[in-house]
């Protein structure tokens, strides 16, 4: 039996594309980390623009974007989320928002390994 407060899909869908489209933007003005995770995955585009990369490759270069955004975002939820439930300094604050940070932390390396894979012939080639 459907539920008579239940709101179409459409207007469902539109609610939480905005609420999504909302947190990205909250992102991008609050957060120095995001905002300079965009700024390197455009220099990244356009080096693998320029580079002429595959299908295949833009396909792993899209994926890793969608890592290291998410979590960039979700370690900035976590934290805040932490920081309003305990604003004074606690342990296990200390540990959830640190946990979070070394995810971040872990996805940036392999970023910039899939990147020395992806890029690294392509640019020895050019010399």
């Amino acid at each position: 039996m459907k539920d008579p407060d239940q709101k179409p899909f459409v207007i469902s869908f539109w609610e939480t594309t905005k609420n999504a489209l909302n947190g990205i933007a909250l992102a991008a003005e609050s957060e120095r980390s995001f905002r300079i995770h965009t700024l390197a995955m455009v220099v990244v585009t356009v080096l693998g623009w320029y580079l002429e990369l595959a299908m295949l490759e833009w396909g792993l270069l899209f994926l890793t974007y969608a890592v290291m955004m998410g979590l960039e975002m979700l370690n900035s939820a976590i934290e805040s989320l932490a920081d309003f439930m305990h604003p004074d300094e606690h342990p296990a604050v200390k540990r959830v928002k640190d946990m979070a940070a070394g995810a971040v932390q872990v996805a940036a390396i392999f970023s910039i390994a899939i990147a020395i894979v992806l890029f690294g012939p392509k640019i020895a080639a050019l010399f």
